[in-house]
């Protein structure tokens, strides 16, 4: 059973080693020490984010103590309190199948100074996160993404995909449902706690989700020190026939230059618990007073909003590529989720790192459930990379497409019957950034 009080775990020794022959040390940092700011600073200047004020550190701190926070030091450095690399983690959980999560290793705040790459600091510490995740008994390690060229070396691939909208107001009439409920204003106090009650709520049925946090919500609501625009985030609620609440927008109005009928509206969240929801907020959006343009992020890969709309090309979708999966333990990531068809296969996985190679026997009952063994000579039926193996875990990719790739190989009629197996109920999507 995979562990949750990862904040006790030693440090990697073959990272620490690692690093020792390149003259660096490899610690952990504590979110409540005085070694806090300089790393928070450090992360700032990996992502290229202003430097964080005193109040912003304070802020920053009431997530982060809860993390496992871990830092790259150069003594010889005219800073050596500031970390030149750093990386955090700590014990979520994924939504692999609607109903179903298991333990997710989540990985973030990975950066390197621009002064020290190519030393092989990135390699020591994300190859120390998953053999620390492993030995806690973690089957999957995630994370988000800012570059896409950087985690694949390490067996991360993406297995959930988001996509920028922006909706062009004057040209999408609605044609979409009326929803029965009504809408209100809520002040942005309050917006936190409904957003992850509605949160919790959703996230639960789709497939590649992971819990947010408080800051998180805060943050949407423009309630951490340092949002510029904070004061312009406004929120409404939408409540259904009973009075329940079900969805929640969070939104800032711009100005788009000397047209003052053409703002644009910022969606921040948008968190809707059901079709109705979902519809009556994005109308709101669509058909709000002096909006020319609705731009909204992290939406599902084929946003509905597309389908509400008199005409489908004033709503532009960008997809991309936005949760990275890596399988740890095939077995124990494979049993996680629940399946669509019945199954039969011996799978040999390639992992240049080791953790997940092997020839498995994959067998899914009729009821959708996988038990996953080593093959034990049976001949192999299916060839796949780790990366490929993560990117086809939650259904979103199929294996067909990926063998056009050359990084999975089988028949077709067993790639086929992975593909009808791996179908989800619904599609994979993560909302948030982590």
């Amino acid at each position: 059973m995979a562990t949750r009080d990862t904040l006790t775990l030693p440090l990697d020794a073959a990272s620490a080693d690692m690093l020792a022959e390149s003259g660096l040390e490899y610690r952990l940092v504590d979110g409540s020490g005085d070694g806090f700011p300089a790393f928070l600073q450090a992360v700032s200047r990996g992502f290229l984010d202003r430097e964080p004020s005193a109040d912003a550190i304070e802020a920053a701190r009431v997530t982060l103590r809860e993390r496992r926070l871990i830092g790259v030091f150069d003594r010889s450095a005219t800073r050596p309190e500031v970390p030149v690399a750093t990386v955090d983690s700590w014990p979520s959980e994924l939504t692999v199948s609607a109903g179903r999560t298991t333990p997710l290793w989540a990985v973030s705040a990975v950066t390197v100074a621009p002064t020290h790459r190519r030393r092989g600091i990135a390699r020591a510490m994300l190859t120390g996160e998953l053999r620390t995740a492993a030995a806690a008994g973690y089957a999957i390690a995630g994370l988000t993404v800012t570059e896409a060229t950087i985690y694949g070396r390490w067996g991360f691939s993406p297995a959930a995909w988001a996509s920028d909208v922006e909706v062009d107001t004057r040209r999408a009439r609605w044609t979409g449902p009326t929803a029965p409920g009504r809408l209100d204003f809520v002040d942005r106090a309050a917006v936190p706690d409904l957003l992850h009650t509605l949160h919790e709520r959703v996230r639960a049925s789709r497939p590649g989700s992971v819990p947010g946090w408080a800051s998180r919500w805060r943050g949407f609501a423009g309630l951490l020190p340092g949002d510029d625009d904070g004061a312009k985030v406004r929120a409404v609620v939408y409540r259904d026939a009973d009075g329940v609440d079900r969805g929640v927008l969070v939104y800032t109005l711009h100005e788009k230059g000397e047209d003052y009928a053409a703002h644009e509206l910022r969606v921040r969240a948008l968190v809707g618990d059901g079709d109705e929801a979902v519809a009556a907020l994005w109308r709101f959006a669509i058909e709000h007073d002096l909006v020319a343009t609705v731009t909204a992020s992290l939406q599902p890969p084929v946003p509905p909003v597309q389908w509400m709309v008199s005409d489908r090309r004033a709503v532009r979708a960008t997809p991309i590529d936005h949760h990275w999966l890596r399988v740890i333990d095939v077995p124990g990531a494979l049993a996680a989720r629940v399946y669509s068809a019945p199954l039969d296969v011996v799978v040999r996985v390639d992992d240049p790192l080791g953790f997940a190679a092997g020839e498995w026997a994959v067998r899914v009952d009729a009821d959708g459930a996988a038990e996953v063994a080593a093959a034990d000579g049976r001949a192999v039926d299916v060839e796949l990379t780790v990366g490929a193996l993560g990117s086809l875990l939650l259904g979103g990719v199929r294996a067909t497409e990926l063998a056009a790739a050359g990084i999975v190989a089988g028949t077709p009629e067993r790639l086929s019957a992975v593909d009808r197996a791996f179908a989800p109920t619904m599609t994979p999507s993560l909302d948030i950034w982590y």
